[in-house]
């Protein structure tokens, strides 16, 4: 089901807006609908990593272990070269 919504755009975004649509084809309602789904898109995305992220953090504080970065980045690397590769192991920070 779609409902309206009215939204006011200064005149030169207005234009703006206009001639990227026709550039690109489309008309001028469906650019904005496209446009205003990637925004929606990013900041659920941007949600889930903040989630991941404080939960990953969670996990750092309650067990005190966390993989060092030179071990994950000598990790990735050999991934990206397509050797073979152990993943590293959490283990509670030198201190």
């Amino acid at each position: 089901m779609s409902t309206t919504t009215t939204i006011r755009l200064p005149a030169e975004l207005k234009a703006r807006i206009a001639s990227a649509a026709e550039r690109a084809g489309k008309t001028t309602h469906s650019l904005i609908l496209e446009a205003i789904t990637e925004k929606a898109e990013q900041e659920e995305q941007r949600a889930s990593m903040n989630a991941e992220a404080d939960a990953r953090f969670a996990n750092i504080v309650a067990f005190g272990q966390t993989i060092p970065w030179a071990d994950m980045r000598r990790y990735l690397e050999d991934r990206i070269a397509g050797q073979p590769a152990t993943p590293p192991t959490a283990k509670k920070p030198p201190g």
